[in-house]
């Protein structure tokens, strides 16, 4: 007997579940455990909302929401590659690249046909990021760890030995990009935790 829709969006669903079991390398602000993949999502779906002014012309905010919801989905079979791993050369890896490719080429294609190629193409566009609404998600993306380890006094920071320069190279033209009043807010936040921290 063939599936019907609804058989293939139950499974992926099923699977989608996954991503709440997927850890992250930052904490919760108040530091009682490691956040995990699914609350990464929601809390960026979150922040769209709520920084809407900062988006660009053009911005389309659903579907920036769209785009953050199934970012991450590929960590179900990759998990996460911490940004500031090593010397952050793996996040970028072509292998990394490749793996969370074809995971998502597994994951879309439980879904319908014509639905599992629309969020594929949507995930495709924000890893792009050369759309108004996928700069917008990517300066997202960036943001909330960054403002997740302010909050929690840098506790990830220190666990990957992250340095100021490390944050300005690595996370502060990717949300300059999409929302540069941020960055030119969270510049200063950074530069002055840790002037705080190593004086």
């Amino acid at each position: 007997m063939s599936q019907t829709e609804l058989d293939r969006q139950f499974a992926f669903l099923a699977e989608a579940d996954k991503l709440k079991s997927v850890e992250r390398a930052n904490t919760l602000i108040d530091l009682s455990r490691r956040e995990n993949s699914a609350e990464h999502s929601w809390h960026l779906a979150l922040y769209a909302l709520v920084l809407e002014g900062q988006a660009g012309e053009g911005v389309d905010i659903s579907r920036v929401i769209r785009m953050l919801i199934l970012h991450d989905l590929v960590e179900i079979d990759v998990g996460d590659v911490p940004l500031h791993s090593a010397d952050g050369q793996a996040h970028d890896a072509p292998e990394i690249h490749a793996a969370e490719a074809a995971a998502a080429r597994r994951l879309f294609g439980m879904l319908p046909a014509s639905q599992g190629q629309a969020f594929l193409a949507l995930w495709e566009e924000f890893e792009a990021a050369e759309t108004p609404d996928a700069v917008f998600a990517k300066s997202l993306d960036r943001t909330q760890p960054l403002i997740q380890n302010l909050a929690s006094d840098g506790i990830g920071w220190a666990e990957y030995g992250v340095t100021c320069q490390h944050i300005e190279d690595r996370v502060g033209a990717r949300i300059a990009r999409g929302m540069p009043a941020v960055w030119a807010e969270l510049e200063r936040r950074v530069r002055s935790f840790f002037n705080a921290v190593d004086p």
